[in-house]
């Protein structure tokens, strides 16, 4: 399926959205299929998980560099999850599959990281 660019949109964000479906398409079924007795972690993950790609969104729109940071945040909080769920107490997630989620998080926090610059190099402000 070809994917449709919305030319309103910031190309960098729609990198971005992309490097992050990928993560949530590896992450997303595997939190799926979480324990029962897990709900309330496993849902406060979802959760913050879907919420990235509006932050993006709304950070491409607008330009705003506090929109971005805000997303950049969004990501610190997943990666707090992922370690709440790989810990040795839970075991809701598999330590390889903790590293390969981290390791497609960090894409996609260093593509932020240079849309940030980007912004910053240009002026914008962090309104």
């Amino acid at each position: 399926m070809a994917i449709v660019r919305d030319q309103t949109t910031a190309i960098p964000a729609l990198a971005i959205v992309e490097k992050y479906e990928a993560f949530v398409n590896y992450l997303y079924p595997v939190l799926r299929n979480c324990p029962r007795a897990h709900s309330v972690a496993r849902d406060e993950a979802l959760r913050c998980m879907l919420g990235v790609p509006e932050q993006l969104y709304a950070a491409a729109k607008t330009q705003q560099v506090s929109k971005l940071y805000a997303a950049d945040g969004s990501l610190a909080t997943l990666r707090f999850w992922l370690r709440f769920l790989v810990h040795a107490d839970r075991k809701i997630i598999t330590p390889r599959q903790h590293r390969t989620a981290l390791a497609m998080l960090a894409e996609v926090g260093r593509m932020i990281g240079g849309w940030l610059g980007t912004l910053k190099g240009r002026g914008q402000s962090g309104q």
